[in-house]
């Protein structure tokens, strides 16, 4: 446990633990991070990329990885749209994340829906403003922002023909004991309704996590600065175990390589198993961390409004 952070400013308000995976390695990961942040010139060559890398890199598809609980911050409901900030501030991250059939040489999963949560630069999670992140940060109310207090940072995006979806978002920040750390699930069978994703089940309930190098240059950095104490590297936290992106570690590429603050693009390869059911609740492999002083035991605190999503019950 290192690092001692001041933060800045930030926007806001507005109105499977059975087995999943990630796709770790070689040649898979270089050329699907080459097609992911190549600029789009044209649906045909974003498509024919694709099936090429998915044919070639087969062989690089072997293991899934183990999934691990969803943590204490679960909400149902989430948005399905690209942008999940609403104005909270912070890093840019462009996320872009390829979901293929591990079990079937790496194929893409069109359809499937990929969900994330998580908190926001001073370590708050939107359902769950009170919760002390750990160490000393103002108060979530005080970031000036216009976002909903129960939905900034969650929603979901619909895997496209290559098993591709991209998000806009910030990088996240920390709280004890936890490191710096995004939550993820992997749904299929299901579909868009009302704004959200209904019906189906999920496949893999994972975390993508951030390099130490990384994550110290962000937090030295406004909002981030504001929220200082003992933030967790990835050595000592309790659910990445060291495996790299097979365990959950993005691939970071910075937007300008001397400056952090104009923000970088992440890319992981997500391998599951589209026939297996892991909803993350109720304990599994890793853990979902113990949540900070004042951190949720059920639901969220206060009392959302009529249209906000609803807890989960494991949540």
């Amino acid at each position: 446990m290192t690092g001692n952070h001041r933060d800045t400013t930030i926007t806001r308000r507005r109105a499977l633990a059975v087995t999943g995976g990630t796709v770790a390695a070689g040649g898979l990961a270089v050329a699907g991070y080459q097609s992911a942040f190549a600029d789009t010139a044209t649906e045909a060559t974003a498509s024919a990329s694709a099936s090429a890398t998915s044919t070639s890199t087969s062989a690089s598809c072997m293991t899934l990885m183990s999934s691990v609980t969803e943590g204490p911050y679960y909400l149902d409901g989430a948005l399905v749209r690209k942008d999940i900030t609403e104005g909270k501030s912070g890093v840019p991250l462009t996320l872009r994340l390829t979901v293929v059939d591990a079990t079937d040489g790496c194929t893409p999963v069109p359809g499937a829906a990929v969900e994330i949560w998580h908190c926001d630069a001073w370590g708050y999670y939107s359902g769950y403003t009170t919760a002390n992140p750990g160490g000393s940060a103002p108060a979530e109310s005080e970031d000036g922002s216009t976002s909903n207090d129960n939905t900034y940072l969650r929603g979901y995006q619909i895997a496209n023909a290559n098993g591709v979806v991209k998000f806009e978002t910030i990088i996240p920040g920390w709280y004890t004991p936890r490191t710096c750390h995004i939550h993820l699930k992997v749904h299929t069978g299901g579909e868009k309704e009302d704004g959200t994703y209904e019906g189906g089940k999920v496949n893999y309930t994972g975390q993508l996590f951030f390099d130490d190098d990384i994550a110290e240059a962000i937090f030295a950095l406004e909002p981030y600065s504001k929220h200082t104490g003992s933030y967790t590297k990835l050595a000592d936290d309790m659910v990445y175990d060291g495996g790299g992106a097979s365990s959950g570690l993005l691939t970071l590429e910075p937007v300008h390589k001397k400056d952090p603050s104009k923000g970088y693009k992440g890319f992981l390869t997500l391998g599951v198993d589209p026939d297996a059911e892991n909803t993350g609740a109720g304990g599994g492999g890793g853990g979902g961390g113990t949540p900070p002083s004042g951190a949720p035991s059920g639901a969220p605190t206060g009392a959302p409004p009529s249209d906000a999503p609803s807890a989960s019950a494991s949540s």
